[in-house]
């Protein structure tokens, strides 16, 4: 099976911002534009987050999925204020390919499971943001604002046994510090479900991305900041990974 190379676009009033540990936001263009030169780069699939929809209790922006719909062939994921399985129907119509869902999966558990059951475990993302404490990982929603007491490694598996076919996991510890993923984390949750994890927070280099896969095991791997700054390109990703003998698809 190919490692895929997933770049994230988190979106703030229609925007891509990055910033550190959902902290101290800045802009860094529209997502449209960024999504489809990622995509000519070699991407094997996009995703927006948009970051502040739950925070601010509204929907998705809609249009922006349009219009990079209308553009893209690679996969898009959307995630970020998605309330219902109606959201989920309207995201998956205007163009989305997958539905990341979190603090509303954590509020009422059974979204997930409705999901899966109206358009196919394929199309539903658990996505989970996870800090350190202690010995373990707790969940946390709202953008990484409001703490639950939820274990990461146990929400993983419940969020998979009531259908979501793909876990997003974000290290809020790790996010925008380039100092690599949360290996542990990663392999914790992966060596506890059965379906696709995405590592998530915290790449720095080629060589944290080649780690996320042959230390953390994960299935796919997101990156942002990096690229966003201009310090790597897919290609460069791409060519480390080929390197380590790790199978992806090629950048035409």
């Amino acid at each position: 099976m190919l490692t895929r190379l997933i770049v994230c676009l988190d979106m703030r009033d229609g925007r891509v911002v990055k910033g550190v540990q959902f902290e101290g936001l800045r802009d860094v263009g529209d997502p449209v534009e960024l999504a489809a030169r990622y995509e000519i780069e070699g991407a094997d699939e996009v995703v927006f987050l948009d970051i502040s929809a739950s925070v601010e209790g509204r929907a998705t922006l809609l249009g922006t999925v349009r219009r990079a719909a209308d553009v893209l062939f690679v996969p898009l994921t959307v995630g970020g204020g998605v309330r219902s399985v109606d959201d989920v129907a309207q995201v998956l119509r205007a163009g989305a390919d997958k539905v990341s869902i979190n603090t509303a999966a954590i509020a009422r558990p059974a979204l997930i499971t409705e999901c899966a059951e109206r358009f196919g475990s394929q199309c539903v993302v658990a996505s989970i943001d996870a800090r350190k404490a202690g010995d373990r990982w707790r969940v946390w929603t709202h953008g990484g604002s409001v703490r639950t007491e939820l274990d990461a490694i146990e929400w993983a598996r419940e969020c998979v046994a009531r259908g979501a076919g793909e876990i997003l996991l974000t290290s809020i510890d790790r996010d925008g510090a380039r100092r690599g993923y949360d290996l542990a984390l990663t392999r914790a949750v992966v060596d506890h479900v059965s379906v696709p994890v995405i590592a998530s927070g915290g790449a720095g280099s080629a060589e944290h991305v080649r780690d996320a896969v042959l230390e953390g095991g994960a299935d796919a791997v997101l990156v942002a900041g990096i690229l966003h700054d201009g310090l790597t390109t897919v290609r460069e990703l791409k060519d480390v990974l080929v390197r380590a003998h790790i199978p992806v698809r090629a950048v035409a």
